[in-house]
């Protein structure tokens, strides 16, 4: 069981070591993308090119945007609704560069390189209950619909 609080560092936590959720925007389907979060609950970064849908999307202007996550383990899950917007300032592209990111690209001045910036809203969070131990809980004469309750979590994510 987990409270409010306790759901969302674990989103944060989470998200930044897994790192892939799926990202889409109005108009764009949600897609695979590589998550960089710094110091959660603060934006979410994501790396990628022009003609991607999703950064010609948000280089026209700041679009309604949807994450969605689940951890490698299936032990957490996440629908998030928030901004997404092309951020291409150099000073964040320098602080987020790592050579897993320079292998897709001639240089952090590469003219095809766009940076996402995805500022969380509002979203719900779900913390996994075993099926088998809501099982055992149904033999031994509890009620797991109850404690599954303390597992899920609408909350506000982003800052302020």
């Amino acid at each position: 069981m987990g409270t409010t609080r306790e759901l969302t560092d674990r989103f944060w936590t989470t998200l930044a070591k897994d790192r892939t959720a799926m990202l889409g925007c109005t108009g764009v389907y949600p897609r695979p993308m590589t998550a960089i979060v710094e110091d959660g609950p603060g934006p979410i970064w994501f790396f990628t090119a022009r003609g991607n849908d999703l950064a010609d999307a948000a280089a026209r202007r700041a679009r309604q945007g949807l994450l969605v996550f689940a951890s490698k383990d299936h032990e957490f899950f996440a629908t998030v609704g928030g901004q997404l917007q092309q951020d291409n300032d150099p000073a964040v592209i320098d602080r987020l560069w790592n050579p897993f990111i320079a292998a897709w690209y001639t240089g952090k001045d590469d003219p095809k390189l766009r940076l996402l910036r995805f500022d969380a809203g509002v979203g719900e969070l779900w913390q996994n209950s075993s099926s088998l131990l809501a099982g055992i809980k149904l033999l031994l004469g509890a009620d797991p619909k109850r404690e599954f309750r303390d597992d899920v979590a609408k909350v506000r994510l982003g800052k302020g």
